[in-house]
């Protein structure tokens, strides 16, 4: 019976859906600030849709990193960088959460504060929520390239590649 290429391993899933949530989370912040400036206004719905397709990503990424976590955690000298990266992983989507169910009440304007502290509130927590994503990424890195979290490690003469 043929094993499944090292594509489709669990751990593998994670890093593949991840990348985009971070990119797209953090056009999504840029363009929610410049739309505070007059010459930025067009960007303030783009802005909501990168925030809904990234939210939604990072929701994905936080699922498949749970399917990894049980299978790195057992190979891993430090599993507490693991379960900060978790924590600060699970801190950093439900701030991005909140902003967009606040930016969805920006856009309606069914909220009672003003439109204004609204939308300030909701970049405030987009610019928290990157400052997490940034520190997330840092100890995903520092998992695989200090701890090889998930990594294939070919025996020391590499016969499985011949």
């Amino acid at each position: 019976m043929e094993q499944l290429p090292d594509f489709w391993r669990t751990e593998v899933l994670h890093p593949l859906f991840v990348h985009f949530p971070i990119a797209l989370l953090i056009i999504a912040t840029f363009f929610k600030i410049a739309s505070v400036w007059g010459i930025g206004k067009f960007l303030e719905l783009p802005g909501t849709i990168l925030l809904i397709i990234g939210t939604i990503g990072g929701w994905l990424a936080i699922y498949t990193g749970n399917l990894a976590d049980g299978i790195v955690s057992r190979t891993l000298c430090d599993p507490t960088v693991l379960k900060a990266h978790e924590n600060n992983g699970y801190t950093m989507i439900w701030l991005f959460t909140a902003a967009l169910v606040l930016d969805l009440f920006y856009q309606n304007n069914r909220f009672k504060f003003k439109r204004v502290e609204l939308k300030g509130f909701v970049i405030l927590l987009m610019i928290i929520g990157s400052g997490y994503l940034g520190y997330v990424g840092h100890l995903g890195a520092k998992l695989v390239y200090q701890q090889a979290a998930g990594v294939y490690i070919p025996s020391g003469n590499c016969a499985e590649f011949n």
